[in-house]
Order: structure tokens, then sequence, then C-alpha cells
């Protein structure tokens, strides 16, 4: 019986390291690059070169691209596997601006096969939802357009929620 428990626990360490998608739901809001741990992470407190610093909901939301962003977001297929207020196959992208920073956003979306493969709390965004997000060939750009819909979307919530 250890003989199959020990390849399969093998197996699913290999397929851990392959990658992950996600754009970084499930970590508490922090400014430092030691935020808290997420359940994502499986409780291990995971540091990120590019998610030091202020969230990306505290920078000003330049509402010029936020149109061309949601586009994106949709014409792409973001939302066959992401959507706000709820999980799909990957992460609630509810709240993600107030739990990363632009440039770790920015990072995920342009590069997630990388991402994935050197940066923590990617990883551990494939342990949880074993999906790797695919690249969509997005220009920076537009990864900032992306970036910028997101932050409205997580304004807008935060005000229908305060009246």
């Amino acid at each position: 019986m250890k003989r199959l428990v020990v390849p399969t626990l093998a197996l699913l360490g290999l397929y851990a390291l392959a990658g992950c998608g996600g754009n970084g739901s499930g970590s508490a809001a922090s400014s430092s690059a030691t935020a808290a741990a997420p359940a994502s992470t499986g409780g291990v407190a995971a540091t990120s070169q590019y998610d030091g610093g202020p969230r990306a909901a505290d920078t000003p939301i330049d509402e010029s691209k936020v149109e061309v962003g949601k586009g994106l977001f949709q014409t792409k297929g973001c939302s066959a596997c992401h959507a706000f207020g709820r999980r799909l196959s990957c992460p609630d992208l509810a709240g993600v601006t107030h739990r990363r920073t632009a440039a770790w956003m920015e990072q995920q979306i342009l590069h997630p096969d990388v991402m994935t493969k050197t940066d923590p709390i990617s990883h551990g965004l494939f342990a949880t939802y074993a999906l790797q997000m695919p690249n969509q060939g997005l220009t920076p750009d537009q990864a900032r357009a992306v970036i910028e819909f997101f932050k409205h979307t997580d304004h807008e919530a935060g005000e229908s929620t305060s009246k």
C-alpha cells in the first residue's frame, strides 16, 4: 500500500511545481512583502519581490483605461475562470486590488507561467486551484488597463457596501 501512496504524493509534488494561475486572491491585505499567509499558500507566509508596497487599491484609478480593461477581461476569456464576488475555477477577484500590488498583478497577467515557477504567492495559488493561468499575450499597457478595471470594480463594490 505504501508503494501506491508514495508515488502518488511524488506526482502531486511534481504537478504542484508545474505552474499556477490566479491573480492573487486569498491573501490578507498588507503593505509589506511578507503579507499574512493566505490559506491558498498552506498557511505559510509567502513573500514576493512584486508584492511589497502599497496595494493597487491605494493608488488613484485611471478612469480612461477602465473600459479598455473591462473589454480585455471579457474578450481574452478571463471571465471564463474569474469572477467578482464568487469563485469559478480560479480565484475570486473581488478585493484583489486590496490584497495585491499593481506590480504583482501586472507580472501575473504578463508572465503567468514564469510567476508560477518563481513567485511564492503564484505558486501557492496553483497549489490551491491546480490550474495554470494562460498567457493571453497582453502588452504591458493592456495589463495595466485590466488592473485599472479591477481597481474600478473593487472601488464600486466598496461604495455599494458602504451605502
